[in-house]
């Protein structure tokens, strides 16, 4: 696996350690094996970046002791114990007491290896979870992370990290809730001018009469009620970003004197004459298609050409199915962080559930889901599945290549590993990856 996640094994007996080692290496996981408790002891501490599989009875420190000793030391890596038919008394206790699973001898492998899956995803959340947690206490400068692994979120994550250090003009196009804030902060925060102010503003929110001193600001009596002077969103932007949100909206006659900061980088205040330089890179977002504004007549032509050197395009959600699970896990634990909330492990039917649903407020919605989740509030929001309009074929193949695609993501794009964690045929998933157009790695990188 390419998760970095590791496997402990801990069995005295050799031909048992030796087989469920390597079933475990197998089925792709990291796995050191260690005869005793005191062997295996030196590599636990609570970054241990996995979870411990030991037999209770050992010689010398026992199963048991080994649990007692990860609660004080590494009280979040989960633990399973390994028991026979007479210790499971013991063992129901020992999960009492903090143990994530107990597998009775003697055990199959597929026992294990399901056992092992479901402790490392626990271990996989609660180390974002800390990671998180870490990253909003410093309040990282860091660019936002642009979570999915669709090919329309690969060619996002292309375009921002090509376009960002320059001082093209972006135009972010998508659907209300679909994260085009969030690009337009990537946009800046990876720029030279990281350091400099982000100014967003929302054209759609602004009444047209306040406009125009909102975003050129005025001098002290410009007009009734203006009794000092006041700095607009443009000015305040300088050397930064200003972010214009729901371009669209923004009124016609605006529209003009806005094209004449963009092509000569000077604006005035409201009654002044007086040019002030304005140094600022804009990125504008819209919904839906702007040439039809232009056509109506409603968005001028050239204004448009001034604002889209570079358009990034932000699909829906229903058409990028495979990014709405990592999207919501990424939601559950910033809600945990800010809820002071434990974050929920998602089921396997709540994953695929939440690949069904069509999600028409995007990641705003799934956000707020992901709140209710952690919050643990009834979802009454959910859309029934048989209210949906698209056709039984479109809705299988949608959540097919969703599943396909998570697949291969806990796979590290290994083809074979994927295969066997669907119980499908290579020749057959290799045909769907080809015509879901889905990334896979290739024979030399595996």
């Amino acid at each position: 696996m390419t998760t970095g996640l590791q496997v402990i094994f801990i069995e005295d007996d050799e031909l048992v350690r030796r087989a469920s080692v390597q079933s475990l290496q197998l089925a792709g996981f990291e796995v050191a094996g260690h005869g005793s408790v005191e062997a295996a002891a030196r590599s636990i501490d609570a970054a241990f970046p996995g979870v411990i599989v030991s037999d209770i009875r050992l010689p010398g420190a026992s199963g048991l002791d080994l649990l007692a000793q990860c609660r004080e030391r590494a009280p979040e890596v989960p633990v399973i114990l390994v028991t026979g038919h007479g210790d499971i008394s013991m063992a129901v206790q020992a999960m009492r007491d903090g143990a994530y699973d107990f597998i009775e001898k003697p055990f199959a492998s597929e026992r294990l290896i399901e056992a092992v899956r479901r402790a490392l995803e626990r271990r996989t959340l609660v180390l974002e979870n800390q990671a998180l947690r870490r990253e909003l206490a410093g309040q990282s400068s860091v660019a936002p992370r642009i979570i999915g692994r669709s090919p329309a979120i690969e060619q996002v994550r292309r375009l921002i990290a090509n376009v960002a250090p320059t001082d093209a003009s972006v135009l972010i196009n998508g659907d209300t809730g679909a994260g085009k804030e969030l690009i337009a902060r990537s946009l800046h925060d990876l720029s030279p001018r990281r350091d400099k102010p982000f100014i967003a503003v929302n054209c759609g929110a602004l009444p047209e009469q306040m406009f125009e001193s909102e975003m050129f600001g005025y001098e002290a009596g410009a007009f009734t009620g203006a009794q000092k002077r006041r700095v607009g969103k443009l000015e305040h932007a300088s050397g930064g970003t200003l972010f214009l949100d729901e371009i669209e909206s923004m009124p016609l006659s605006l529209q003009v004197k806005l094209l004449r900061v963009l092509q000569d980088g000077v604006l005035e205040r409201l009654g002044s004459n007086q040019p002030i330089r304005a140094n600022c890179r804009v990125v504008a977002a819209a919904k839906g298609d702007m040439a039809e504004h232009v056509a109506d007549g409603t968005f001028r032509r050239d204004l448009l050409y001034r604002l889209n050197v570079v358009t990034i395009t932000l699909p829906p959600l229903a058409e990028r199915r495979e990014d709405i699970v990592p999207l919501f896990e990424h939601f559950l634990l910033d809600a945990a962080v800010r809820y002071e909330r434990p974050a929920p492990l998602l089921t396997d039917r709540q994953r695929a559930e939440l690949m069904q649903r069509d999600w028409p407020g995007n990641v705003r919605e799934l956000r707020n889901a992901a709140d209710r989740m952690v919050l643990g509030v009834i979802d009454h929001t959910a859309v029934p599945l048989d209210a949906a309009t698209q056709s039984l074929k479109e809705r299988t193949e949608q959540f097919e290549r969703a599943v396909i695609a998570e697949a291969l993501q806990q796979c590290g794009g290994v083809v074979a590993s994927a295969a066997d964690r669907l119980q499908l045929g290579k020749a057959t998933l290799y045909e769907k990856i080809k015509r879901y157009g889905l990334a896979v790695k290739s024979e030399g990188e595996r």
